[in-house]
């Protein structure tokens, strides 16, 4: 009861600023840019913040042992994300990134409540394996946000080539502002994407009981993990940027959605099962 609460809690946090922000829109009389985020909203968005976070504690360690799956899994991601985003507009005005963290955070927050996944993690009590998991979780979350980013970043500048900027896209920071936080996303989680491979492949008997093996898990973390490197690689050398970047964001966010979460979603929601 009391972590059904607290996700209630969390969606209704958000569901208010979701509300607050959109009035604010509606109410403005041309496409000019809104002011920054209060500290009122600030305030409802830390606490959303912090019972979502205690929410996804009780839902995926609820004693000595550790429970993920699909829900918990694409929530976790999302808090995240959020955690991430609210820390950033304290340096940065991301006021038209709103209208898609949010409703993302509400989402989120629910659905562990609607798939609450009964996977049981081996090997849980070990500070090894939650340090891994921790830093896997990171790393997904800030591509997760990163390859939302980009999308936004393209419908953004189309609309300004095209002449025609929505009022929601007018309090979107410049692109170049945009662009500079993209490829921090990506660093940062490159790195951590780089510890969590490189842990998992070293240290695989420590973190799992059990030798390495190269499972799809595995080949499509590799292949999120060359794809990313190689936008890098291709942003310091030759300068990508763009419909570029954008396209290489997407493809290494996809792959690496296919090696855990997308195998959750097949075997949980499409299949049915709960391993």
């Amino acid at each position: 009861m009391q972590t059904i609460l607290l996700h209630l809690l969390a969606a209704s946090m958000y569901a208010v600023l979701g509300i607050s922000f959109w009035r604010a829109y509606a109410h403005a009389a041309a496409p000019a840019p809104r002011p920054g985020m209060s500290a009122t909203e600030r305030v409802v968005l830390l606490v959303a913040i912090v019972a979502h976070g205690l929410s996804l504690r009780e839902a995926i360690f609820p004693g000595e042992a550790m429970h993920f799956g699909f829900g918990p899994a694409v929530s976790l991601v999302v808090w995240l994300a959020v955690c991430f985003y609210w820390i950033e507009t304290f340096y940065a005005r991301l006021d038209g990134l709103h209208a898609m963290v949010i409703p993302a955070g509400l989402i989120g927050s629910l659905l562990p409540l609607v798939f609450p996944g009964e996977h049981i993690l081996s090997n849980a009590g070990s500070p090894a394996f939650r340090a891994h998991f921790i830093i896997a979780m990171l790393s997904y979350s800030l591509f997760t946000l990163a390859a939302l980013h980009a999308v936004l970043m393209a419908v953004a500048e189309r609309q300004l080539h095209s002449g025609r900027l929505t009022r929601t896209l007018a309090n979107l920071p410049p692109l170049l502002t945009m662009e500079t936080l993209l490829f921090r996303l990506i660093g940062i989680a490159f790195i951590l994407l780089t510890l969590t491979l490189s842990s998992g492949v070293l240290f695989s008997e420590v973190l799992f009981g059990q030798p390495f093996r190269l499972d799809h898990k595995t080949v499509f973390a590799i292949i999120s993990w060359l794809l990313f490197g190689a936008l890098l690689f291709g942003r310091r050398v030759w300068g990508w940027r763009g419909r570029v970047a954008l396209r290489w964001t997407l493809a290494g966010f996809v792959a690496l959605v296919l090696a855990y979460v997308g195998s959750r979603f097949v075997i949980e929601v499409l299949l049915g099962r709960p391993n």
